[in-house]
């Protein structure tokens, strides 16, 4: 029994070395393909044509109205020290003392503090909203840090009322929400810079709502009102 499994052994090991030997060789057959590993999918590829499309490509124009990530018509006239605007899908502003604080979030080599965009209600109410959409699960509706994922398993997740972060230039947290920090991941891909911005200023907001704020920091117009209720 010994001798005739030697003898299959021999025989396979002969099979798979004279099938692996035709391998580099060419031929006008298809190749014999026993894992095609999803090497055959229908699915579109760039510059090749397509039977699927009426004029045969398989490119295809963008959805009316698309707009690339990252770009935005802005919501408001940019504001600061700018000393030129450039063109493209937004404003960008260029500040005397160094990068662009509207894209990095730094003055110079510093991290600079400030909205590049005039605050208004607007500007807020789209910051609530991207706030609630991508930082909510994790930080929680009022940024505690008391989101619903932390109750998944999440942990270390930062709460935004802390000194810490109160005292955190803007531009850093801009980068923060960019390229991410620790467990948490950048959102350079998914927030539109302008919206970054708007995230920070509602994150400020509530900051200021949960302790920060004084009596000073209500306009002149309201304050007046706000003390007859007292």
């Amino acid at each position: 029994m010994l001798k005739y499994f030697f003898i299959l052994f021999a025989l396979l090991v002969i099979l798979v070395v004279s099938m692996a030997g035709f391998r580099g060789q060419k031929s006008p057959r298809s190749p014999i393909e026993i894992f095609p590993d999803m090497d055959h999918q229908p699915k579109v590829k760039a510059q090749v044509a397509s039977s699927f499309f009426a004029d045969g490509r398989s490119n295809r124009k963008p959805v009316a109205g698309t707009v690339p990530i990252g770009y935005a018509i802005p919501l408001h006239k940019p504001v600061g020290d700018s000393v030129g605007e450039a063109s493209g899908p937004y404003k960008q502003i260029y500040f005397s003392s160094g990068p662009i604080y509207f894209d990095t979030g730094k003055i110079g080599d510093q991290w600079g503090t400030g909205m590049p965009y005039e605050i208004t209600p607007e500007w807020m109410d789209r910051g609530r909203e991207r706030f609630t959409i991508n930082c909510a699960p994790c930080h929680g509706a009022t940024a505690a840090g008391t989101g619903i994922a932390g109750k998944f398993g999440l942990v270390a997740i930062a709460n935004l009322h802390q000194d810490r972060i109160r005292q955190m230039a803007d531009g850093e947290i801009f980068n923060t929400i960019t390229n991410g920090k620790n467990t948490m991941m950048g959102y350079g891909d998914r927030i539109q810079v302008q919206d970054r911005w708007a995230i920070i200023a509602y994150v400020r907001a509530l900051q200021k709502s949960q302790g920060g704020a004084t009596v000073k920091d209500v306009p002149d117009g309201e304050r007046a009102a706000l003390e007859a209720q007292k």
